[in-house]
């Protein structure tokens, strides 16, 4: 559910600051120093000063071989420092082409699912968010393993999800890792499971360059001093948006369940949020509509 939300109030950064405070602090020694040497009577001071001079000779002499006076050892030098050796920078284990039991999808094993599942009828007859040949690729996962089945049955499967634009359906296709087929396909209308990178960006397109984009674009533009143009420009997040029964909204939005909506969030990087949840594109019908 990385990047889908739409636009709920009009003009939505919000600004946070910050304030610094600055907290005086005495290291443990220094308390009371000053006063020390202040309550000291002069001629002990003198006396202190005069010691130091007789005595600077000899301990430059003998500092080396019996350290100071009262037999502990003189202090380092706080001005030198050593600096630390290099970290030693260990590089990760070398991925192998297939995974063992329940072990994540190597990208050997990714490519390889994929593949597979988006070929044939699929591939031919199945449209993608931008109306290209193809079925939208929405995620691929390791298939659990029946817990049940024999160790020797035990089987390293991929379900690989699709979004179907000409149908407007999700297709699932099960493949065997070991065999190389498709052993299983599942096809369902009204489903709508999370939105790709692809979808997410597409939908910010779109609003971009609607009307009810204008307030996010003046948004943008307060808030960075650039216009914006295109998705790349922000980090984006979103979900589904599905019409409930009850709910009333723009005709546009009307079949949003049955068509694949999106309600889009844009983040400036490294700045502030914008709240365009109420914002809802219609990637169906490439369409945006306003909630409330």
């Amino acid at each position: 559910m990385r990047r889908h939300v739409g636009k709920v109030m009009a003009g939505g950064a919000i600004a946070i600051a910050g304030t610094a405070v600055m907290v005086a602090v005495t290291l443990p020694g220094m308390a009371g120093a000053d006063e020390a040497a202040d309550d000291r009577p002069a001629q002990s001071q003198e006396q202190g000063r005069a010691s130091g001079q007789d005595g600077g000779a000899d301990a430059a002499a003998n500092g080396d071989r019996n350290g100071a006076a009262d037999g502990s050892q003189a202090p380092a030098d706080s001005g030198s420092t050593v600096p630390p050796p290099p970290a030693d920078v260990v590089p990760a284990p070398a991925e192998g082409e297939k995974g063992i039991g329940s072990d994540p999808l190597t990208d050997d094993e990714l490519k390889q699912a994929e593949q597979l599942a988006a070929t044939g009828d699929l591939q031919r007859s199945a449209r993608n968010v931008e109306g290209a040949k193809g079925p939208e690729h929405l995620y691929t996962n390791l298939q659990e393993p029946d817990p049940n089945a024999p160790a020797t049955e035990s089987k390293r499967r991929a379900e690989v999800v699709f979004y179907d634009y000409e149908k407007e359906a999700t297709v699932t296709k099960t493949v065997d890792l070991t065999s190389g087929k498709v052993v299983d396909t599942v096809t369902a209308k009204g489903a709508q499971p999370p939105p790709s990178r692809d979808e997410l960006a597409e939908a910010a397109s779109v609003l971009i360059a609607h009307p009810l984009g204008k307030d996010l674009k003046k948004d943008f533009r307060h808030a960075t001093g650039k216009e914006l143009t295109g998705p790349g420009q922000a980090e984006l997040s979103g979900m589904i948006f599905t019409k409930q029964t009850t709910m009333k909204v723009p005709a546009v939005l009307k079949d949003c369940g049955k068509d694949r909506c999106i309600s889009v969030v844009f983040k400036v990087k490294d700045g502030p949020w914008f709240d365009t949840r109420a914002s809802v594109v219609n990637l169906s019908a490439r369409t945006v509509g306003r909630l409330g």
